[in-house]
């Protein structure tokens, strides 16, 4: 009981508020995957020299932080373990509290934002049952660090972010341990529309709370998919996860399960159906 209880409450810090609105088009900050007359997307490349000196860093923090963070509190896929005792969490956070990156909870991040405690960035990725190869697509870039986690357990990561400042925080992350050329696509715009060009995607993860799961990434899901999103109102909301069961939009086209209770700030943008 009280570790849900704790869990919820970091999560309240965790949650990213949206306050001023930006460009409502999307804005891609690297050349689009699939645009006309691009290339089909190369083989991984090779890890650069920054991301083999990042990952060699702090070793010891990381693997404390999975034995005694994620592992200790029942989390059990071991391609997620793995994932999160190799990124370098350290260097998703701003300079002046990357000493505090491994600790059991969230830290800020430019735009008055925040990074995600581990635990919640674990147990999102072990609830989307991610497999080697498949499509991904996050709902919130943030510092990059999740889609820096998606890029070591998917094939491809696509990754919308709604607030230009943290876009590019997120993106100057990720580009410097070469994660951009490996198969992780960015843009800014409304999440809510997810990124229909590249659908249908494996998995979804979703960092903010609507009232109610937006048709358009139920769309986008392929047969098999999963969706991780909180749902609810802005005193009460649950994790949920949804699996595409067959083709259609009827109910009968999904699976849903109700994971625990969770404290998201409500899921803002042009897309989000108003009461």
């Amino acid at each position: 009981m009280w570790g849900r209880l704790s869990i919820s409450l970091l999560l309240a810090l965790a949650c990213r508020s949206r306050g001023t609105e930006p460009e409502r088009a999307p804005v891609y900050l690297q050349p689009a995957p699939g645009a006309a007359g691009s290339a089909a997307l190369p083989a991984a490349a090779p890890r650069p020299a920054a991301w083999h000196g990042a990952v060699g860093e702090r070793q010891a923090q990381r693997q404390l932080m999975v034995e005694q963070q994620l592992r200790a509190r029942d989390i059990a896929d071991e391609r997620v373990l793995a994932a999160l005792a190799t990124v370098p969490r350290h260097r998703f956070v701003p300079d002046s509290v990357r000493p505090l990156a491994y600790r059991d909870g969230p830290l800020p991040i430019p735009g008055e934002q925040t990074i995600s405690q581990p635990y919640m960035v674990a147990a999102m990725s072990e609830a989307a049952e991610i497999s080697a190869g498949e499509r991904c697509l996050e709902i919130g870039t943030g510092s990059g660090y999740q889609a820096a986690v998606l890029a070591e357990l998917c094939g491809e990561t696509y990754s919308i972010e709604y607030l230009p400042e943290v876009a590019a925080f997120g993106r100057a992350n990720l580009e410097a341990l070469g994660y951009l050329e490996r198969g992780v696509f960015l843009r800014v715009g409304d999440g809510y529309l997810g990124w229909p060009e590249r659908a249908p995607f494996d998995a979804i993860l979703v960092t903010a709370a609507p009232e109610q799961v937006p048709e358009p990434l139920l769309e986008q899901l392929a047969v098999g998919g999963r969706l991780v999103i909180p749902v609810g109102s802005e005193h009460e909301q649950r994790l949920e996860v949804w699996t595409r069961q067959r083709a259609g939009q009827d109910e009968g086209a999904f699976e849903r399960r109700q994971l625990f209770g969770v404290r998201f700030v409500p899921f803002l943008g042009p897309g989000v159906q108003k009461p």
